[in-house]
């Protein structure tokens, strides 16, 4: 003992050595999703396309500290996912036209005082990880390690912007992804409505959130994003996420969820059910009304059309819809004027956006090539117009205070029009309480 403290065990030269012998090898076989890592060469392929011989450098990123030596769990960053196939903590991808350089740390395995000492790293405290050979052979590309890189190699923001525009329209692989995120979705939605008597009981919203996530952590990388679980006043919050409140008969229950796959493609679908299996007079009033405008932004998207129609097919049916109850202080055609938008006070947030590798996908992209693109085969997006009356809301009428609804679905442009991926959930409140009463 020195200092009054018991020594640490890598000061102990005895200890140390005996932990550096006697292991055999374990299977260090990387986990990488079916199709990942040549999906992934196309796109690096594509991005040289785009980027006419320029370098690119990509990091995965590190986990968050959530408090003092506690981490939140790893999630690489996009694009890298995207050029690599794979998840790799402190990794960095350099990519010299279509060839990938992947510097990796090596994995803390017997003979490195990290085996036994570093928490966060090594093999002894987080288990068995892939060495440069593994990845090399899993992803078919060069892998070294990471104290090779070059020190003044930095991330190109240029290369982000033209990777959000590339990301914008989906090969057959990523559809595929989206497809199963959104079926798990559908089937994780089933989970938490069938629990909808047990929050009743008194475990509340956060026993749904519970429900969601841990459907998604079994069947996915886990939920896409924060689950929002909204009853009654919480439901015309937009991100309700604290989901710490009661789930009260009478009232309209928001699930906003989506299931991320273990390729990370998420799904990002809500709907509104009444909590008693039906609708009130005032509550269907809402609902059906957040419904004509869903229609109508759905029949907006199509190749061809701007990727801005479907939102103002949608606002025009809302704002129509809030003059005939008398809720506009001015006419339609000057609420929806660029200098009125008087109906936005009860739909602040927009009506849908990019979905993929980030439930809000190519956020790096320009204006000019997001909301002024032009839709195209390929493009995956989101369509949720709501309505959101809050309870100290005093324009709204006393019967409409504290009613929140959305409708969103997962779409994808085809040759055609479009797909809708979670059509398997009803849109109008009659479906929705029959698919209720079904179980």
């Amino acid at each position: 003992m020195r200092d009054g403290r018991p020594p640490r065990l890598s000061e102990i030269p005895a200890f140390a050595a005996y932990m550096n012998t006697g292991w055999g090898t374990p299977d260090r076989t990387p986990r990488v999703v079916p199709g990942a890592a040549e999906a992934a060469a196309a796109h690096r392929a594509r991005l040289a396309e785009a980027l006419t011989g320029r370098r690119a450098v990509l990091a995965a990123g590190q986990a968050p500290i959530r408090s003092n030596d506690m981490a939140y769990d790893f999630r690489a960053g996009s694009d890298f996912v995207w050029l690599t196939g794979c998840q790799i903590e402190n990794a960095v991808v350099v990519l010299e036209g279509a060839e990938a350089t992947l510097y990796v740390p090596p994995p803390a395995g017997p003979g490195d005082p990290a085996f036994f000492t570093d928490s966060r790293y090594g093999e002894l405290w987080v288990g068995a990880a892939p060495g440069l050979d593994d990845w090399a052979k899993a992803l078919g590309v060069r892998v070294r390690p990471l104290a090779e890189l070059s020190t003044d190699v930095t991330e190109d923001q240029e290369a982000a912007r033209v990777l959000a525009e590339l990301r914008m329209y989906k090969d057959d692989w990523e559809l595929g992804q989206l497809r199963e995120a959104v079926d798990r979705t559908v089937e994780g939605f089933a989970a938490v409505v069938r629990e909808i008597p047990a929050a009743v009981d008194g475990r509340g919203e956060r026993w749904l959130q519970g429900t969601f996530d841990r459907y998604a952590r079994a069947y996915g990388n886990g939920p896409g994003y924060p689950s929002i679980v909204g009853s009654g006043p919480h439901a015309p919050t937009l991100h309700w996420v604290r989901c710490d409140g009661p789930v009260t008969p009478g009232e309209l229950l928001l699930l906003d969820l989506g299931v991320e796959a273990e390729s990370c493609y998420t799904a990002d679908v809500t709907r509104t059910f009444p909590v008693s299996g039906r609708f009130t007079p005032a509550q269907r009033q809402v609902h059906d009304l957040v419904e004509r405008a869903h229609r109508a932004a759905l029949a907006a998207v199509a190749p061809g059309r701007r990727f801005s129609d479907f939102h103002h097919a949608a606002m025009e049916v809302v704002a129509h819809g809030l003059a005939d109850w008398g809720l506009l202080p001015v006419s339609v055609d000057e609420a929806l004027s660029d200098a009125g938008q008087h109906h936005r006070r009860y739909l602040v947030c927009g009506v849908g956006h990019h979905l993929g590798l980030d439930v809000h996908d190519c956020g790096r992209a320009s204006q000019e090539s997001y909301q002024d693109a032009v839709m195209a085969p390929g493009m995956a997006l989101t369509v949720e117009p709501g309505l959101y009356f809050h309870p100290h809301d005093l324009t709204v009428p006393p019967e409409l205070r504290g009613i929140g609804v959305r409708i969103e679905d997962d779409l994808v442009v085809t040759e055609q029009g479009a797909d809708v991926l979670s059509a398997a959930l009803p849109l109008d409140a009659d479906g929705l309480e029959k698919w209720m009463a079904a179980g």
